[in-house]
């Protein structure tokens, strides 16, 4: 079975954003279970946490459906120790807050050395921040975000992404998310069913699909190799919808929350049947 869904608000309460994803005939959905624009918040409730958890039995949703998302502040590689330090915190924060609701992984992307400091000083500075973020928590999973390399964010290659796992100390509680516009920009060509499927071998070879613990499925408005993160709608983009239709035909994507971050969230209903289709061509 596919889990397939979108991106969907939270606003108003974090159970908010099961109903939200039920109305776009979705069996999974990502969230922000905070502001993702601010570092204080204030803590989950218990009514919250409790309302969260009836929604989620009511529309018989588990964890391995869901796919938190942090704020877009934390930076777990920030070469500023003060700085670094509001990050790991704000990371184990939600951490815990995904552990609050019943959920078992948190989506994230990796840092940024800003051009202060070495890059694979930088993948140290994420490696021990992920581990000090699982040393106060107690179930839930680190998911690395592959990303498109803007600026000095790292994450554009399978092999800093591994490099930032090889580091860890809890590396059995480290995840990956390949969101497909990203890695296009960062120079993965996955045009076509057959580039497709040679990435992914790639993929598995350097981190491996055990280790696969979400996707996000976006075209791309940006070019080919060029960092630059834009989102588009499924077949409106640099993409196409070949990738798609070969990854809704390939079992290793089945049971992960497979989650769009399309530029139009009146047409997500559409696409997740348009994606539910070509799951059905197999």
């Amino acid at each position: 079975m596919h889990y397939i869904g979108a991106h969907v608000s939270a606003s108003g309460g974090v159970h908010n954003a099961v109903e939200h994803a039920l109305s776009i005939g979705a069996n999974a959905f990502a969230l922000f279970t905070k502001n993702q624009k601010q570092w204080k918040v204030p803590p989950l409730g218990e009514e919250q946490i409790a309302l969260f958890k009836d929604a989620m039995g009511a529309a018989g949703f588990s964890a391995a459906q869901v796919l938190p998302h942090d704020g877009y502040l934390i930076n777990l590689g920030n070469p500023d120790p003060q700085k670094r330090r509001i990050s790991v915190d704000a990371f184990i924060d939600e951490m815990q807050r995904v552990e609050q609701l019943g959920l078992d992984r948190l989506n994230f992307h990796p840092g940024a050395h800003l051009k202060q400091i070495d890059a694979d000083d930088c993948m140290l500075l994420i490696s021990q921040g992920i581990d000090e973020a699982l040393a106060n928590t107690e179930h839930a999973y680190a998911v690395i975000e592959t990303t498109a390399g803007q600026g000095s964010a790292l994450g554009r290659s399978f092999e800093e992404i591994a490099r930032i796992i090889e580091r860890s100390t809890c590396q059995e509680r480290i995840g990956v998310c390949i969101d497909t516009c990203h890695i296009f920009a960062a120079g993965y060509d996955i045009r076509s069913a057959e580039q497709f499927a040679k990435v992914m071998d790639a993929y598995d070879r350097i981190i491996g699909f055990d280790r696969l613990m979400g996707m996000h499925l976006n075209d791309a408005k940006s070019t080919f190799e060029s960092n630059v993160d834009r989102h588009a709608p499924l077949g409106e983009g640099n993409l196409g919808l070949e990738p798609f239709k070969a990854m809704m035909t390939d079992p290793r994507f089945e049971r992960i929350p497979l989650i769009l971050e399309t530029t139009d969230p009146d047409r997500w209903k559409d696409e997740i049947e348009l994606l539910r289709r070509f799951a059905q061509e197999r």
